[in-house]
């Protein structure tokens, strides 16, 4: 215990003379990690205000059916395409700005919103909205782990993502009493004001470089950079399951209202089942960052928590009442917070810190398309085949997915791969 209190006032020492040198007044990690949580949660909320209301905005604006799809997944399609790109440049530009960036944009397009007068000019402005969360998103979790200690990684990405989750979840809820009270208008001007805020914290509170993320080893290439992520089986293993777990999340997010009101579930009932998966997604965060910090191989944990994820997938799928839903997405809630946060510190641990906005941008946009794949693809099997059927094969996919990457990890240490690890 004393040799470990002595390695980590050492990490401490080096980290506040790296600071030093670079000019930087170092702030202590928890206090940077508070505002980086202050940061996101106020992000998030305010962007996701605008999911329950744009569908029904530009439907009053003469959009039909396939044109709200259009401009709903045009949010996704962009943040995915541009998550890796944008994860790059903070690589290169410093994370700040690139924060900064994501922030302003946001915040203009949700303003933006409100001034639409047809669904080609929301679906246009839609499309920079996804931008600015491509900037903000993987640059920001590149961000927090930059700063924060090894032996606390998985603590810190447990809180920074249960403030990320949470303004996931207060944002909807904010944005239909707003829309209810006020007007659709109102709600993307409270959106826009809300992240403008946000900006300003940033500005004034977040240092331009925190001090883990730049060490002594040259400035290397993309190209370099890229060759040798494209050679880390390590890496590529957590972006195989984190494209079949979002794969999963799709699914869920798009069928599981229309399957739950098959079984003769209400609107607000609905409502809860999703409430309950978002608390519980966002509340599990804290205690298993923690303890993913604890245990001697983070992959098993990862592995345990997809297998989890899996079964209640499946308990979705065969769910006829609303209690078996509320007790399957609760469990689903759980293991995304076990697999989730794991997956998060390990892709920290096995990337150089000088190739983390490489890493973290690949992450999101394998989330970000994971989504939009499952509605496409499983949209037609689900047509075809039922509800249960298409639950039960997307618990399938993500089991084989986590079976890979046990797989790929194992083999890589075969290999004795480079394993920048604990």
């Amino acid at each position: 215990m004393p040799m470990h209190a002595s390695a980590q006032e050492s990490n401490a020492t080096l980290n506040s003379d790296i600071s030093e040198k670079q000019g930087n007044i170092a702030l202590p990690h928890q206090r940077l990690l508070l505002i980086c949580c202050l940061v996101s949660f106020g992000c998030y909320s305010g962007a996701y205000m605008r999911i329950p209301v744009l569908p029904l905005f530009a439907r009053g604006l003469g959009a039909d059916t396939l044109q709200v799809g259009m401009i709903t997944s045009s949010f996704m399609l962009v943040a995915g395409l541009l998550c890796f790109p944008l994860g790059i440049i903070s690589d290169r530009l410093g994370r700040k700005r690139l924060i900064l960036a994501g922030l302003l944009l946001s915040s203009a397009t949700s303003f933006l919103l409100g001034f639409s007068k047809t669904p080609w000019q929301l679906l246009g402005v839609y499309l920079f909205s996804g931008a600015g969360i491509a900037a903000f998103a993987p640059t920001m979790m590149s961000f927090v782990i930059d700063f924060s200690p090894k032996t606390h990684i998985g603590r810190s990405y447990g809180w920074y993502t249960m403030s990320l989750y949470g303004g996931m979840s207060v944002g909807p809820a904010l944005g239909g009493f707003a829309a209810q009270v006020l007007s659709f208008e109102w709600v993307f001007a409270i959106s826009a004001l809300f992240t403008f805020i946000m900006f300003w914290i940033a500005l004034m509170a977040l240092p331009g470089h925190p001090g883990q993320h730049h060490q002594s080893r040259p400035e290397r290439k993309n190209t370099a950079i890229f060759r040798e992520l494209a050679r880390n089986r390590f890496l590529l293993a957590c972006l195989l399951v984190t494209l079949g777990s979002s794969f999963c999340l799709g699914v869920f997010i798009t069928f599981a209202p229309l399957h739950a009101s098959d079984q003769g579930i209400g609107v607000g009932e609905i409502g809860i089942i999703f409430g309950v998966q978002a608390v519980v997604n966002a509340l599990c965060r804290i205690p298993f960052g923690y303890l993913s910090d604890q245990v001697a191989d983070r992959k098993k944990m990862v592995f345990a928590g997809l297998l989890g994820y899996s079964l209640s997938i499946v308990g979705i799928g065969v769910s006829s009442s609303l209690s078996s839903f509320l007790v399957s997405a609760f469990a689903m809630g759980i293991c995304m917070g076990i697999a989730f946060t794991a997956i998060g510190a390990l892709i920290a641990e096995v990337v150089p810190s000088d190739s983390r906005g490489f890493a973290m941008g690949a992450y999101n946009t394998c989330i970000y398309l994971g989504m939009m794949l499952s509605a496409l693809i499983m949209g037609m099997i689900t047509r075809d085949l039922g509800f249960r059927f298409g639950f039960i094969t997307t618990a399938l996919i993500n089991a084989v997915c986590a079976l890979a990457f046990l797989l790929l990890f194992r083999f890589a240490s075969g290999r004795k791969c480079a394993f920048p690890g604990r």
